[in-house]
C-alpha cells in the first residue's frame, strides 16, 4: 500500500515538472536586489524574459518601492497618478510577466528613480528559436503526460 503511495507521488512530480520547469523567476537585481546602486541595464542585458516568467522585487521598505509605468513615466521617473496602481510595497514582490512587449518599473522614493533605480525589459512571446513554439511544447508535455499517466496505470494495475 505504501509504495503505491509512492509511486503515485512519483508519477504526479514526474508528469508536472515539465510545466513547472518552463517559467523561470528573475530576481531583479540579482543579490544586490532592487535598490540604488545597481545598473539595471547591465543586469538585464543578458537576459531573455518570456510570457510565464516573473520578476522579483527584493528590498527594504521603507524606503524602497515599485511601481509599474510606461515609457514616458520610466524615461521621466514619474509617479503614476491617483487613478494608477498602486505601489508595490512587500519587499518581496512577486511579478508574472503575462504580456509580451516593453515593461518599465521604477521606485519613486525621493530621487531613487534619478540615481537609476529603474528597470525596463522586453518580454518575448514565443520561446527561443533553439527550443519548439509554445504551441509545440504544449503538445510535447501534453503527450508527455498522457504517456506517463498510462505507465502509471498499468505499473497500479500490476502491483494491485
Amino acid at each position: 500500500m505504501a509504495s503505491n503511495k509512492f509511486l503515485t507521488l512519483v508519477t504526479l512530480v514526474v508528469i508536472l515538472l515539465p510545466t513547472i520547469a518552463m517559467a523561470t523567476d528573475f530576481v531583479v537585481g540579482g543579490d544586490s536586489g532592487w535598490t540604488t546602486g545597481v545598473d539595471y541595464p547591465n543586469w538585464a542585458k543578458d537576459k531573455t524574459f518570456h510570457v510565464g516568467d516573473a520578476l522579483v522585487f527584493k528590498y527594504s521598505n521603507p524606503p524602497h518601492n515599485v511601481f509599474k509605468v510606461n515609457g514616458t513615466g520610466f524615461k521621466e521617473c514619474v509617479k503614476p497618478t491617483a487613478n494608477d496602481q498602486a505601489p508595490l510595497t512587500s519587499g518581496n514582490d512577486r511579478i508574472e510577466l503575462k504580456t509580451p512587449g516593453n515593461k518599465w518599473y521604477i521606485c519613486t522614493a525621493a530621487n531613487h528613480c534619478d540615481l537609476g533605480q529603474k528597470l525596463v525589459i522586453t518580454v518575448m512571446d514565443a520561446a527561443p528559436a533553439s527550443a519548439p513554439s509554445s504551441s509545440v511544447r504544449r503538445i510535447i508535455f501534453s503527450g508527455y503526460q498522457v504517456f506517463a499517466a498510462a505507465v502509471v496505470g498499468v505499473l497500479l494495475a500490476v502491483a494491485v
